[in-house]
């Protein structure tokens, strides 16, 4: 997915609920942050979102222009609509989000998290692709491994994975 391609997702998510504040969570969140980045972090044809202020609206974000959807065949990509529960995040992540907002987005406004809420958000999933997704961060310097192991310490996990989640994180900066 290209900046572009997330920007009409907003636009469409945003006319599709009446919601002005669409909030970006998922990988595809980085494009707030950098409108090209590398290409290994834009190959999902996703992007999951929700409507700030009506999370409850995000169902009808995926019947219409979800998965599967006439939009997403048309387009070649679509929005999957989540709620603020689908990711574990640092404190204080809503005080750095990102703005998308300009003609594209019909002016409506697309939050995205900042990268290294991101990668600990990533991290605290912990799929094979998040951390592949958050090697890529790590290596191409998008990310500073010291800022994301304080992210890492304030997810709301475990103590012991907190510690796991760090030392990975030290040995993946460490390496680039």
């Amino acid at each position: 997915m290209r900046r572009n391609e997330l920007e009409h997702l907003i636009r469409a998510a945003s006319a599709i609920t009446d919601q002005y504040e669409i909030m970006v969570i998922g990988s595809q969140s980085i494009l707030g942050a950098l409108a090209s980045p590398p290409d290994s972090l834009l190959e999902s044809m996703e992007a999951d979102v929700y409507p700030l202020h009506r999370p409850d609206l995000a169902d009808l974000i995926d019947g219409s222009i979800g998965e599967g959807s006439p939009f997403h065949e048309r387009f070649g990509y679509y929005a999957q609509g989540v709620g603020p529960e689908t990711a574990l995040l640092p404190e204080g992540w809503q005080s750095r989000v990102l703005r998308i907002q300009n003609r594209n987005t019909d002016l409506k406004v697309g939050l995205c998290l900042e990268p290294h809420d991101l990668a600990a958000s990533k991290l605290a999933a912990g799929r094979e692709k998040d951390w592949r997704f958050v090697e890529e961060l790590i290596r191409h310097r998008i990310v500073a491994g010291g800022t994301l192991e304080q992210r890492v310490e304030t997810l709301p996990i475990s103590c012991s994975k907190i510690e796991r989640l760090k030392a990975w994180v030290a040995a993946r900066a460490a390496e680039s």
